[in-house]
């Protein structure tokens, strides 16, 4: 049996120099949590010598209780002209009082003299010190080899000589790095079995580690290269965020190792159910919007559009599907669009709960849905627009509402602020309310309008509130006569989320489209029964019977 390839994340150091990635200190606790609670083998936590945040996380983080993961500080070799003792660097690294530090030191001459400014010694020197200074204060010392690969391609003598001089000095894991992202896998594969006989290692030795970015779109497939080349330790972030292009992706490398190579993984490759879980959380804390095509855990990972992939994923489930997506935590999707069958249509109906058979005719619906989606509609992120069609067009079905009509004006006048008002008139049960409102442009005004409207027959709708609202020109050679698609997303008190389409030639009314289904859905999923809004007059509503001027409510 061959021994554990150990995973090392550093979604919280490296992950966080990818641009548009921003964690506060909270984000920075919860996120160290969930990976130790899945059982990573080491968690970095920062570079402590570098902000006052990453501080205050190893001060934290003092008082947390670690089940599995050892947690690592991270910095740099000692300045050339700084003694260990006197390095800020490492004195931060020792005061993190972490058990585990990872420091990174030159292994391409190019960087050691035209950027750090030192010489081959002084570098050699530097690395020794660093890694024995902090091994006499009693932690494990995991050595970066920065720019290794390109290092070894220029010098590679030179390059071993720094693998040497930290696994002298105490290292316990000498990680070869290609900084650049740059190598071919064939490159890894060949150098660091050159740095495996190179070094002669034996049992004894330190772990031969990897470490690579994603510039040339290759970091998963490099590190899971260099583990067949011998490398035991593999380093990388959580969706791979990272610098540039990104690093390494953990969570496909994790499968990918567990279920491809039949490697044994710490954490455990034995149970990836929770694998979606934790990537979706790790974005969801970062405020990141998860890759639908991610490998394995995206949404779109096992969802089959296509007509002809529906069918046979239908009849046998592996036909189109490289795993079973329950391995990690996913599921089959059968994608409904213009693309699809009937047997798309039916599958996803079936799963979200709706029977077709006795209801709705598969193949009308599915032609319903070709014909929406020519003209612009699209049922792929709108579920809830797509109940809303199965259920308008299954007997007995009454909608709980009717918009009769609805008016939308836009003015500036003298250059002073534009403004925006909406009138719409809503029957329920027979009854008709005219309402009005305004906003900060027509589609707000428009939202308020009606929700007034309907928020005296259903105040359950007080609960649901818009959280995202997306508009694409399907048509831009059409320029402003181009064809609009909406999609409106909606949560509701308890936390529940759905997403609603609209698409027309009018932007307000393909918003209007999107908004209405997402309030409908509302009603028909909650169950609510209308409320009079107020009490009758004479056999009217009194909404009816009041003046003009009172029923424009704004």
């Amino acid at each position: 049996m061959s021994d554990p390839i150990l995973l090392y994340d550093t979604t919280l150091r490296d992950g966080t120099q990818g641009e548009g990635m921003v964690l506060s200190l909270a984000d920075k606790i919860k996120i160290a949590r969930r990976l130790d609670e899945a059982g990573f083998a080491y968690v970095e936590g920062g570079w402590p010598g570098s902000n006052p945040k990453d501080v205050e996380f190893f001060a934290a983080a003092r008082s947390m209780t670690w089940r599995s993961a050892r947690l690592a500080a991270f910095g740099s070799t000692r300045h050339r002209a700084n003694s260990p003792a006197d390095d800020p660097n490492l004195r931060a690294l020792v005061e993190a009082a972490t058990p585990v530090v990872t420091i990174f030191g030159k292994s391409w001459r190019l960087h050691v003299t035209d950027v750090l400014g030192a010489t081959a010694d002084e570098n050699l020197a530097m690395i020794a010190d660093s890694v024995a200074f902090l091994r006499a204060a009693g932690r494990e010392v995991i050595y970066d080899a920065e720019h290794f690969f390109d290092g070894f391609k220029d010098d590679a003598a030179y390059a071993l000589a720094t693998l040497r001089a930290a696994r002298q000095a105490g290292a316990a894991t000498l990680v070869l790095c290609d900084t650049n992202g740059g190598c071919m896998t064939d490159e890894i594969s060949a150098i660091v079995s050159s740095v495996m006989s190179g070094l002669a290692t034996t049992p004894d030795d330190p772990l031969i580690g990897i470490h690579v970015h994603d510039d040339a779109g290759l970091a998963v497939a490099n590190s899971l290269a260099a583990v067949a080349s011998g490398a035991r330790h593999v380093q990388g972030t959580i969706n791979g965020y990272g610098e540039r292009c990104g690093n390494a992706n953990l969570v496909t490398i994790w499968a990918d190792l567990a279920l491809k190579m039949g490697r044994t993984t710490i954490p455990s490759g034995t149970d990836l159910t929770e694998l979606m879980g934790l990537s979706a959380f790790v974005s969801e804390v970062a405020n990141m919007a998860p890759h639908a095509h991610q490998p394995y855990v995206g949404l779109s990972a096992f969802a089959h559009k296509g007509g002809v992939h529906g069918a046979a994923t239908a009849k046998v489930r592996h036909a189109y599907q490289h795993i079973d997506p329950a391995l990690v935590g996913n599921e089959t999707r059968l994608v409904v669009s213009e693309l699809g069958g009937r047997v798309n249509t039916r599958w996803r109906a079936e799963q979200l709960g709706h029977q077709l058979e006795g209801l709705v005719d598969p193949r009308e619906l599915t032609l319903l849905v070709k014909r929406l989606e020519a003209d612009g509609a699209s049922f792929e992120g709108a579920d809830a627009s797509f109940e809303l069609l199965i259920r308008r067009h299954s007997p007995g079905y009454s909608a709980p509402f009717l918009i009769r009509d609805f008016t939308t004006f836009v003015s500036q006048r003298d250059g002073l602020e534009l403004t925006a008002e909406a009138s719409v008139k809503v029957e329920v049960d027979g009854e008709v309310l005219h309402t009005a409102a305004d906003g900060n442009g027509p589609v707000n005004a428009l939202d308020r309008a009606v929700r007034k409207a309907l928020g005296a027959f259903y105040p359950i709708l007080d609960g649901v509130h818009l959280i995202d609202y997306k508009v694409r020109i399907l048509d831009g050679a059409a320029a402003t006569a181009a064809r609009t698609r909406v999609l409106i997303e909606s949560r509701d008190r308890e936390g529940r989320s759905w997403t609603t389409v609209g698409s027309a030639t009018n932007i307000i009314a393909a918003s209007a489209i999107a908004l209405i289904d997402s309030l409908e859905f509302a009603v028909w999923k909650s169950g609510a029964r209308p409320e009079r809004p107020m009490e009758r007059e004479g056999g009217r509503s009194a909404a009816l019977t009041a003046p003009a001027e009172a029923r424009r409510i704004t």
